[in-house]
């Protein structure tokens, strides 16, 4: 009985310590990956605007949703669509371009693909659509374990890539977070069909580095036509409400990661290593009470 108890707390002793190192070693890594069933709904308000005219009250709203179809275990793809629009008592999040009121301001849908675990764009026709445009460096998320230095960053109104500069940390409902600045200056865009014009931004950008998420996010925006005269300025960010959610989000997904990085290794190691001293143990006692020697000497003992 002892021989097969101790071959018992033997085997669950290596199992425990197998597991715990597939999940340090490999699992960990495998889950640091966006979620292909990613529905994400993100809200801004601030002020925007039109001609040089009094600022006006403005919303707006993206949704950014995971195509699984499309998708791959290292490639996510995603439409996205967003809108903009003034904000005149009770207004929708969107609206047709043929208000009566005039409030939408822009709209806009695209498809695009990003590295699950890095988050940079992936530009692939096998799994875009041929008139998907072309992206690069990090389009909505930075990279799971993110670091202290400068990115990528693709800025779609210029429909270019700009650095995204490290400037510090900051606390943002108890989650410390790497804060980064986007700024464009002067990029000539189409304002209007057929109308050139230039673009300014500068964007401030909060993320949690362990899972990449943007968790605040301001921008003060300036569009002006080519002989200088005032377009469209925009100052806005995401909302208080939103800030709120993503941090939650964020922390349950560290949670998770937590769970497979450092839980389970942890446990399967203490687990394994007293099932396997224990199984050696008990059958060490199990071969010296059978060994016949043994048991002569104690009886001679007693």
């Amino acid at each position: 009985m002892r021989k097969f108890v101790g071959a018992v707390l033997v085997f669950v002793g290596v199992t425990s310590l197998v597991i715990a190192a597939v999940a340090a070693f490999w699992t960990s890594d495998k889950v640091q990956k966006t979620p292909l069933d990613t529905d994400n709904t993100t809200l801004a308000a601030g002020t925007a605007s039109l001609s040089g005219a009094a600022a006006v009250p403005v919303k707006a709203i993206q949704l950014s949703r995971a195509d699984s179809s499309r998708s791959t275990s290292d490639v996510i793809v995603f439409n996205s669509s967003s809108c903009l629009v003034i904000v005149k008592g009770e207004t929708p999040n969107c609206l047709e371009a043929t208000d009566p009121e005039g409030r939408l301001l822009s709209a806009s849908s695209e498809i695009f693909a990003t590295d699950r675990h890095t988050g940079e764009a992936v530009n692939d026709p096998k799994i875009l659509p041929a008139d998907a445009e072309e992206k690069h460096g990090l389009v909505n998320k930075w990279p799971f374990g993110a670091k202290k230095q400068d990115y990528k960053y693709w800025d779609d109104l210029s429909e270019a890539e700009v650095p995204a500069v490290y400037s510090g940390t900051a606390k943002i409902d108890g989650m410390e977070t790497y804060v980064f600045k986007v700024d464009v200056e002067d990029a000539p865009i189409e304002i209007a069909s057929g109308v050139p014009g230039l673009y300014s931004s500068s964007k401030t950008i909060s993320i949690d580095p362990r899972t990449g998420a943007i968790i605040k996010q301001t921008e003060k925006q300036e569009r002006v036509a080519d002989d200088g005269s005032p377009v469209l300025a925009l100052d806005f960010g995401m909302t208080k409400g939103q800030v709120a959610d993503n941090v939650a989000d964020a922390k349950d997904n560290i949670a998770r990661l937590d769970l497979v990085s450092k839980t389970v290794p942890i446990v399967g190691v203490i687990v394994g290593l007293l099932a396997l001293i224990a199984g050696v143990l008990v059958q060490t006692v199990g071969r010296r009470s059978a060994d016949p020697q043994h048991a002569e000497v104690q009886g001679a003992v007693r």
